[in-house]
């Protein structure tokens, strides 16, 4: 079989950042899955289960909520690894073009308190496995990431 894409970017170089993974013709659309990286692969530790989970939950909320954005928005989800997120948005966008929103998005998880949505048995499949507190931190530090983001930090490293 062929290696993925995602499994030909070099992980000891892949710094925290917002990258364009692939852009994917559906039909006459263009679909965009960008790399949401908040750890270095394989040099800082991943992020546990529960504030990957909400982070999810508020990410998703945020992003269908937001009034420009919200009819782009596909999918916002967890990588297996554990070192950050994708999100697909429909159309061709570069990571500059989506970096506001990502950052806007990424505040509202470092700031937001109170109940998560969808964190309840009859919403979420397990709804217990919540971290806000490690979630808001993620936020925080990728918020920060964000702000000095550089340009070797928005495109794979060769």
């Amino acid at each position: 079989m062929e290696k993925i894409t995602s499994f030909t970017i070099d992980h000891l170089r892949l710094l925290p950042g917002l990258y364009v993974s692939r852009k994917d013709q559906v039909g006459d659309h263009t679909v965009t899955t960008f790399d949401l990286r908040l750890t270095q692969p394989n040099a800082e530790p991943v992020m546990n289960t529960a504030e990957v989970h909400t982070i999810e939950h508020l990410a998703a909320t945020y992003l269908r909520n937001e009034p420009v954005w919200k009819d782009k928005v596909l999918y916002f989800g967890p990588m297996g690894c554990r070192t950050g997120f994708y999100l697909l948005l429909a159309g061709s966008f570069t990571s500059r073009e989506i970096l506001p929103l990502v950052r806007d998005c990424f505040c509202f998880i470092r700031d937001y308190r109170g109940d998560v949505p969808g964190a309840s048995a009859r919403d979420c499949g397990n709804y217990l496995d919540m971290n806000l507190g490690m979630a808001n931190y993620w936020g925080a530090k990728y918020v920060s990431v964000l702000e000095a983001i550089s340009p070797e930090r928005l495109i794979y490293p060769e």
